[in-house]
Parts: structure tokens; C-alpha cells; sequence
């Protein structure tokens, strides 16, 4: 445990800290990139121009120091980044890299305040985060390898399909290359896409996984990045999977991760709410069909939202679940429709999800509510959902970038 003036040093000293937090960050990622460029690996080059994983980085600095007395608190936190890092391959021998030039950051950026005193429990406090990560991400990878056909690392798969959901997304269906088993997940996590990219190194990347446990494939299903402004291509990545890798490639995959999940098994009389909108629908749809597939008797409720008929991915996958499962029900909203989309049925109602939506579509307890999608859809439902009073524990999301966005 952390020591009683460990404790009252770095709450002292949490303003000043929080005041200058990121510039503390860009001061730690450009020593850290300098002094131990390997490790830049590991991280979103989209993110870091951005300033996303700055802002991050400060956040969850600034969630530490006010929670250090009630570590509790940061539980769910906790999990979210041990379960990333495990899915990046970040092992105990990299916290000394990061705890070395954070420190050094922090005395850069505060200069004479950063006393001994200060700079040494603010180094006993993040060696003690450090070991609280390192145990749970053991258990991780432990986890992962005791499970039928799990692996640690990276394991080649064979794209065995290639298929366009709509104009701008594509899945991607994949077998082990060995013939081994292939290890189940839980509805809603992600596996780890490595690529040795022709132009320039980038970091793995997480895609969520879009079908159900105990299918014989792995499936992706990753949207083409485009400038907004231009139209033209802008994720390496994704842009790297649609153009260039076909039917009877190899891709580097790491093993399942996320916490974001949802057991079909442990439902019981709650409505199961879920929502996504765009290329969100990627985790949610897992849940959807894994919920059809154990044939849950509660209800559940499937909202999603898109532009119009042209943006819409697995129209006919949700609509073929419905219908054979009496317990769910699906409404798609539109925010953008075609002259056709609301004569050929292509959407049930037309705006955004908003609060008189959900109203209608949510009961009044007792709802159990998993949500996904771009940046403004999530901000607008946290808020909603705050209105209708379901509690912070019944609401599960997933964004997919630094949740101090949202």
C-alpha cells in the first residue's frame, strides 16, 4: 500500500499537476519516443497527432491523484487499459520505460516545485499503479493461453472472405493458418490486426469482432477511413485491409480482448437495450446474434442509426434475426434519407436517436443498456439516458478512441 505521506504529497500536489497535465503529457511522449523509440510501436500515430492520447494520458493522470485514497473507483478504468495494453503486447518491462520519462516530464514541466519529496511519491504512487496493471494483465495472458485454442501475441490468420457490407465498410472472414482450434470471446471484444505497412510503421490495431462465439471464423468488419473535408483516403490501416489484402492473405492477429462485453447466458428478466450507430454496430451486432443464438426469452431492444440506405451495413443480417426471434426487435433510424428509404421500408423513423426515441422504445426499468457508435451519437446518449434515469451501472459503451472524448 501507498504510505500516509505518499498519499498527502501527491494530493498536494495534484492541482499543480492537473493544471499543466498536458503539456506534462507532450513533454512525457516526446522523451519517451527520443530515449526509447521502440516502444512507439505501440502507439495510434492518428491518435498522437490529434493530441487524443495526450488528452488521455492527462485524464487518466489527473483520475489517479483524486482517486488515490479510493482506488476502487478506478476499477472499470482499470480494466479498459489492462485489457488494451494485453491486446497491444505491453508486458512488465515496458512500466519502467514509461514510469522514468514520466517523471522526468512532470520535473521539466514544474520545475522547482517538483521537489525530491514530491518527484519521489509521485514515483512510489505510479510504482504501485504499475503493479496493480502488471497482476491483472498477467491474469490476461494467462487466461488467454489456458483457453482452448488461445494464444499470446500474434498468431497467422488466412483471410478465407472478403465481403462489402456497403460502400465504405468490408468484412473480412479468417481461420487460423496452423488448422488449431479457434479460441471463443465474449460478444463485444476485439482482437488486434498487425500489418507491416509498405510506407510507413504503424501500430496494431483493435477491430471489433462483428459475429458470434462458436462460429468457425473470426470476423472483422472495418470502414475505409476518409478525410472528411476531401473524401479521400486517410487511415493507413484501414485503407491498407480494403485495397490490398485478399482472399488467401495472411494477417497477424492477437487474441481477443476488451471488457466491453455482454454474456447471453446471464440475462434474466431486464430489457436488453442496444444501440449503435454506423461502423459501431460492429461489437453490438456480436451481442445481437449471440443473444438470438442462445434464444433469450427477455426482450431486447436493437436501435440503430445511419445515414441513409447507402451507409446502412447488415441491413438484411438484422432483419433476418428479428424474424426469427420473437424477442427481439429492431428499429433503424435515419438521419440522411434517400427519396426510396422510407417508401421501400429501408428505415423505420427518420432524424437522430434522440430522447423522445428512446422514450418510446425503452421501458421504464429495469433495462439493461450497451451502446457504440461515432462521437456524437455516445455523448447524446449518455446524456439521454441520465434524463431517463437508468443508472451508470446499467449503462455498458464502447468508443472507439480516448473515452475522455466523450
Amino acid at each position: 500500500m501507498l504510505t500516509p505521506k505518499t498519499i498527502q504529497i501527491v494530493k498536494a500536489t495534484a492541482s499543480a499537476v492537473a493544471n499543466h497535465a498536458e503539456a506534462i503529457t507532450t513533454r512525457f511522449y516526446h522523451l519517451m519516443f527520443a530515449g526509447n523509440p521502440e516502444v512507439q510501436a505501440y502507439f495510434n500515430s492518428a491518435h498522437q497527432h490529434s493530441g487524443g492520447q495526450q488528452r488521455a494520458l492527462a485524464g487518466a493522470i489527473c483520475a489517479y491523484a483524486a482517486n488515490l485514497d479510493d482506488l476502487e473507483a478506478l476499477g472499470p478504468a482499470v480494466e479498459l487499459i489492462a485489457q488494451k495494453h494485453c491486446s497491444l503486447g505491453i508486458h512488465p518491462h515496458h512500466y519502467p520505460i514509461v514510469g522514468n520519462h514520466l517523471l522526468a516530464a512532470i520535473k521539466d514541466i514544474l520545475g522547482d516545485s517538483a521537489t525530491e519529496d514530491v518527484i519521489a511519491a509521485w514515483s512510489e504512487a505510479y510504482g504501485f499503479l504499475a503493479g496493480i496493471f502488471i497482476k491483472r494483465e498477467t491474469q490476461i495472458y494467462q487466461a488467454q493461453s489456458a483457453t482452448p485454442g488461445g494464444w499470446n501475441g500474434f498468431r497467422r490468420f488466412i483471410v478465407e472472405r472478403k465481403k462489402p457490407e456497403n460502400e465504405i465498410i468490408t468484412s473480412f472472414y479468417m481461420r487460423p493458418e496452423d488448422g488449431g482450434a479457434l479460441a471463443t470471446f465474449k460478444p463485444g471484444q476485439y482482437i488486434t490486426v498487425r500489418i507491416d505497412h509498405p510506407a510507413t510503421p504503424t501500430s496494431p490495431r483493435n477491430y471489433s469482432l462483428s459475429d458470434r462465439p462458436g462460429v468457425s471464423h473470426y470476423r472483422i468488419s472495418v470502414k475505409r477511413e476518409l478525410a472528411p473535408d476531401t473524401g479521400s483516403p486517410n487511415g493507413l490501416i484501414s485503407n491498407f485491409l480494403h485495397d490490398n489484402v485478399l482472399e488467401g492473405d495472411v494477417l497477424e492477429i492477437g487474441p481477443p480482448c476488451g471488457e466491453f462485453t455482454l454474456n447471453p447466458l446471464e440475462v434474466r428478466d431486464q430489457t436488453i437495450v442496444l444501440i449503435s450507430g454506423g461502423i459501431g454496430i460492429t461489437p453490438v451486432l456480436s451481442m445481437l446474434k449471440s443473444l438470438a443464438y442462445h434464444r433469450v426469452a427477455s426482450p431486447v431492444k436493437f436501435i440503430h442509426a445511419a445515414r441513409n440506405s447507402r451507409f446502412h451495413a447488415f441491413a438484411d443480417e438484422v432483419k433476418s434475426i428479428a424474424a426469427e426471434c420473437p424477442s427481439i426487435h429492431a428499429h433503424t433510424r435515419y438521419d440522411a434519407p434517400l427519396d426510396d428509404d422510407i417508401r421501400q421500408g429501408h428505415c423505420d423513423s427518420t432524424g437522430f436517436v434522440d430522447t423522445p426515441l428512446l422514450k418510446g422504445l425503452l421501458p421504464a426499468n429495469d433495462t439493461e443498456v450497451y451502446f457504440c457508435g461515432p462521437k456524437p451519437l455516445m455523448v447524446g446518449l449518455l446524456r439521454t439516458l441520465k434524463e431517463l434515469n437508468i443508472h451508470k451501472s446499467r449503462i455498458h459503451y464502447e468508443f472507439f478512441g480516448p473515452k475522455q472524448e466523450i
